[in-house]
């Protein structure tokens, strides 16, 4: 089945801040901040339908959409004692663990040392920008200095890090977003989210736009950037686990401008393979090589990426009189993409 989460949204709990892009009730899609019974009938739920003992310990329970860990202490903890009843132990089939997402300035050794006593083994910062002013100007109520102490203090502890990050905040600029990522590289997470901003009716951004004082990127623009932050990260070895919100109802009918889309992630996945093969189209054939057919070998993962989002590649290079050719090859790796990396170490292109 692969690794899997099992998510149980607590929306807009707990936040000490109204920033200027959240409304986590649109976002989970949902007003209601489950009781404990309702969440562990989801747990329970998944227990009886993953039934495989190696799928159950490959999947988290995971408490996303508020800041967790800045709830009520009563109702968080008989959420964890709740989750913490499903979890594998040394004689027993279970999940693998809790993952949590939550505030930088929302942590300290209190808290973690009661996330670990109920299991909790990753944990994800809302980071957003680790720029000052993007955050101030953004009111998120915290700092980088607080998103690297959260962080150092999170490793420490053995929990595993996963840090997220919007592109296209207000105020932020092409060399802010490249400012985060650099950041993110020298912390080091294991994991880390990149969100494009949506702008949700009813939300301070929303305000900001329709009076002009808010200008977002050029849709392609935020893709480009979004594919150069992605290769950066996962080319020091930071895994990407997301790139664009899901595809909820509720962000998608409340969303009157920014990034969303459906399939973000592709769209993004296939500009990246695009400018990869035309670099080694125009550094590898000239002459009489160009204008012909090009014929590529894929892995699996990326075989849909180079002809791209609804053949969107195919149709580029065709308006450039080339033809592609893709065929799978399940000898090439990697399966995710890296500039840093030699195309022939990702493609076979001849």
């Amino acid at each position: 089945m692969g690794h899997g989460n099992i998510s149980i949204f607590i929306p807009h709990l707990g936040c000490p801040n109204s920033c200027s892009f959240c409304d986590q009730k649109i976002i989970s899609s949902t007003s209601h901040a489950p009781s404990p019974d309702e969440a562990e009938d989801i747990i329970k739920g998944a227990f009886e339908r993953i039934t495989d003992p190696s799928d159950r310990a490959d999947t988290e329970i995971a408490f996303f959409g508020g800041s967790f860990t800045a709830i009520d202490r009563d109702y968080m903890t008989e959420l964890l004692q709740r989750a913490s009843k499903y979890l594998k132990t040394p004689d027993k089939d279970g999940f693998r663990g809790i993952r949590i997402s939550t505030r930088p300035d929302c942590i300290d050794e209190e808290i973690l040392m009661l996330l670990k006593k109920f299991g909790v083994t990753a944990i994800e910062l809302g980071a957003q920008s680790m720029s000052d002013r993007v955050l101030e100007m953004n009111n998120r109520g915290h700092s980088s200095a607080d998103v690297i102490r959260a962080s150092e203090m999170i490793k420490d502890y053995g929990f595993e890090l996963g840090l997220q990050m919007m592109v296209g905040l207000y105020g932020s600029t092409e060399t802010d977003e490249y400012h985060t990522m650099t950041e993110f590289i020298k912390i080091a997470p294991k994991t880390a989210r990149i969100y494009p901003v949506c702008v949700l009716e009813g939300t301070r951004l929303a305000e900001l736009y329709k009076s002009g004082e808010y200008v977002l990127y050029p849709f392609e623009k935020a893709v480009n950037i979004c594919g150069v932050t992605y290769c950066g990260l996962t080319s020091a070895g930071i895994n990407v686990i997301r790139m664009g919100l899901h595809a909820e109802d509720g962000v998608e009918k409340r969303t009157i401008a920014g990034f969303y889309h459906p399939a973000f992630a592709d769209i993004v996945r296939s500009d990246i393979v695009k400018d990869v093969i035309l670099k080694y189209y125009m550094s590898h054939m000239s002459g009489e090589d160009r204008n012909k057919t090009i014929e590529i070998e894929a892995p699996p993962k990326l075989y849909g990426a180079v002809y791209g989002h609804k053949r969107s590649n195919r149709l580029f290079f065709e308006s450039k009189g080339i033809k592609i050719i893709v065929s799978q090859n399940t000898s090439l790796s990697p399966n995710e993409i890296s500039i840093n990396k030699d195309v022939q170490n990702v493609f076979k292109i001849t």
